[in-house]
């Protein structure tokens, strides 16, 4: 059985003080949402005043920081119930300014899991990146815990291979999926994201294995939210191996990957409303003479490589998705010192002023494009486990 909560500090109604003779004759405000109209009433009269109608008061509200929401949900009952509502939530997410924050994932000694969040604007603009701490919903066990992917503000985590935990930390709601039963010695990875024609989430699981014979097999099933259980949809092709968890972007989920007897490797891109696949090649890496590694991600609303090789790293988008030709080398970050064999780990942003926000080794580094600049990002509870993940705020709640 799936396990959802909600947190929710707001209250239905503000109190008042009891009335008295100086309250009496004291002009009080009201907010009518079903009328639109925002009146002053007092024993005698009640005046109407030159109001905003309901429907331009949504406008404005929906463009509003969801802390700032939240705090407005205990104005009154209807507010409580306009911003609460999952087609507000879906507006809000359409019209809002995107705010994004970096989180960062801290698994300790005993195995609890210390969450931090940084607005990722501070992270490219000041010295001091504003941080907040967060509570992991499920710090009671011993667990293993990586994150696979963001979608519309909700995170989701992988627990132990075959739990799944959704999660939007901007409204503090989160969900357990049901349990997804695996095969034996077999070693899952997922992806998670959202299908507009029929707008649902879905939760994909990727299970690798080998049989009896030696081959090497993967099995795919899906959940989708707001269902019970995981259902089995078409395997990609035998031999295959699945290296990350799914990348989320244009409706399908991409996973970097490679045959099994050979070292080329090639995106399998599952789109989410058909569950039918495709490949992508890498993109042509021109005159580099040895690309020691590649990863997978997702910049600009694009498909992204980061390639590593023995002097440099490029960041490459695919600017029309789907479209092997639309591969296009954005930025050439230099290798920085004593590098090794994978400096930089993870391409997690890219400002609109060319700054990289990458993973490097077990720091995170702004690389300014335009000054040929690196600033170290000051991380307090860095381990060699910290794992950066990108998300925006919204109202979406995945308790569905």
């Amino acid at each position: 059985m799936a396990l959802s909560r909600e947190v929710d500090d707001g209250n239905d109604a503000v109190s008042s003080d009891p009335l008295t003779e100086e309250t009496t004759t004291t002009k009080r405000k009201r907010l009518n949402s079903s009328a639109g109209t925002l009146t002053f009433e007092d024993s005698v009269h009640a005046t109407q005043l030159p109001t905003l109608p309901f429907e331009i008061m949504i406008e404005i509200l929906s463009r509003l920081p969801v802390k700032f929401l939240m705090q407005l949900r205990s104005v009154c009952k209807s507010w409580k119930s306009l911003i609460s509502d999952p087609k507000f939530a879906k507006k809000h997410l359409r019209v809002s300014i995107t705010r994004h924050h970096l989180l960062l994932t801290f698994p300790s000694r005993s195995s609890e899991i210390f969450v931090t969040a940084y607005l990722l604007s501070s992270v490219f603009t000041e010295v001091t990146a504003t941080t907040t701490q967060l509570e992991y919903p499920l710090n009671n066990g011993n667990r293993i815990a990586q994150i696979v992917d963001s979608c519309h503000g909700i995170l989701c985590f992988s627990i132990d291979q075959r739990l799944v935990l959704l999660w939007n930390p901007s409204i503090r709601k989160f969900m357990n999926l049901p349990d997804n039963p695996k095969q034996r010695d077999s070693y899952t990875i997922y992806g998670f994201g959202y299908t507009h024609l029929s707008d649902s989430y879905k939760v994909v699981a990727v299970s690798n294995y080998c049989e009896s014979d030696d081959t090497y097999k993967t099995e795919v099933k899906v959940l989708t939210l707001g269902t019970s259980a995981w259902r089995r949809i078409q395997d990609f092709r035998s031999g295959v191996h699945f290296y990350d968890s799914g990348k989320f972007v244009s409706g399908t989920v991409n996973w970097l990957t490679g045959r099994i007897s050979s070292s080329s490797r090639v995106i399998v891109s599952l789109d989410l409303e058909k569950e039918s696949y495709q490949e992508f090649l890498q993109p042509d890496y021109g005159g580099v003479m040895t690309v020691v590694t590649i990863s997978l991600g997702v910049l600009r609303d694009c498909l992204c490589i980061l390639s590593f090789s023995d002097t440099f790293s490029d960041v490459w988008l695919m600017q029309e998705y789907g479209n092997k030709d639309s591969w296009t080398k954005l930025i050439r970050v230099p290798n920085m010192g004593d590098v090794g064999s994978r400096p930089y780990a993870k391409t997690l942003y890219v400002s609109e002023d060319d700054k990289v926000l990458l993973k490097y080794k077990y720091s995170l580094v702004v690389y300014n494009a335009r000054d040929d600049t690196f600033k170290t990002l000051e991380v307090q509870d860095n381990n060699d486990w910290m794992i950066p993940a990108i998300y925006q705020e919204s109202l979406i709640s995945p308790c569905m």
